[in-house]
């Protein structure tokens, strides 16, 4: 059975405002144009869809049937056409990414994407490094490590030098490494961090208590609050260290792995995929 669209359309104005008069004012029509289509409509179905009261309308038992499928339609319609807004169809990328990447790297240059590449529709999902590509359904995923992870093309950022990092007042009694005794040490879950800071500075790693974070974010306020030193990588924190809010007590800095783009080898790489990582990997280039 075909169906007028603007019928449709009519019925679907009509229903929501229960009210032919008001249909005819967002339709920019009027209300006889919008009464005759609902009319026509009724016609070819066979049934009524409205009871006409002194004030307004009601929905039948077939109006009510059939509106959440016109509505449905309708926005269904509305979302695809949108994708098409800057005269190319928009199309949705989701990446995951490691928290700290996400605030301390990327969310600053969002925009500089965005002017550049208006037809992405980017979606976000931040994480502390443990992501899975395929069961969150990614396009890619930018992670901290070696690069070897199974099943996933990984393509280098750059690196991410640690030193430790504290506030100013922590930081103005501390002379040489092993000061740090005396500190609470802020680890992260990766548990040789701090041996191996340490023995790069030469210097012996005392004996290892306290507060472990499963994030850099969160270890990075703890040291901000003073709560002790946290082993971080400095280039995610340079708005602290502007701020005054962190310092680098010392220059030893040890590199445990790198930033990474990662996609599944077997995902097809679209046109909203090729611009984010040309992108990425412009800028990380001068990093």
């Amino acid at each position: 059975m075909y169906l007028p669209l603007n019928a449709l359309r009519a019925f679907e104005v009509s229903a929501r405002h229960l009210s032919f008069t008001r249909a005819a004012e967002e339709l920019s029509v009027t209300q006889t144009a919008v009464s005759m289509q609902v009319k026509n409509l009724e016609q070819r179905l066979g049934v009524a869809l409205f009871r006409r009261l002194p004030r307004g309308l009601a929905l039948t038992d077939e109006g009510l049937a059939l509106l959440p499928v016109v509505a449905q339609s309708f926005g269904r319609i509305a979302e695809v056409l949108a994708q098409f807004e800057d005269g190319r169809r928009r199309e949705v990328l989701t990446v995951g990414v490691v928290g700290t990447f996400a605030v301390g790297w990327l969310m600053p240059r969002l925009r500089q994407f965005q002017q550049q590449h208006p037809f992405v529709d980017l979606r976000l999902l931040t994480n502390n490094n443990r992501v899975d590509l395929a069961g969150e359904g990614l396009d890619y995923a930018i992670r901290f490590g070696d690069g070897a992870w199974h099943g996933t093309q990984a393509e280098r950022l750059f690196e991410a030098p640690l030193a430790p990092m504290c506030a100013p007042a922590i930081a103005a009694r501390l002379r040489s490494p092993a000061d740090l005794g005396a500190e609470t040490l802020l680890r992260s879950y990766r548990s040789d961090e701090w041996g191996r800071w340490f023995a790069a500075a030469g210097a012996a790693c005392p004996p290892l208590r306290g507060f472990v974070f499963d994030s850099s974010l969160a270890l990075a306020e703890a040291a901000a609050q003073e709560a002790g030193v946290a082993l971080l990588p400095v280039l995610m924190f340079e708005r602290e260290l502007q701020q005054g809010r962190l310092v680098c007590p010392f220059g030893q800095r040890i590199v445990l792995g790198a930033y990474w783009l990662t996609s599944l080898k077997s995902r097809p790489q679209t046109a909203a995929m090729a611009a984010f990582r040309q992108w990425l990997q412009s800028h990380a280039g001068a990093m």
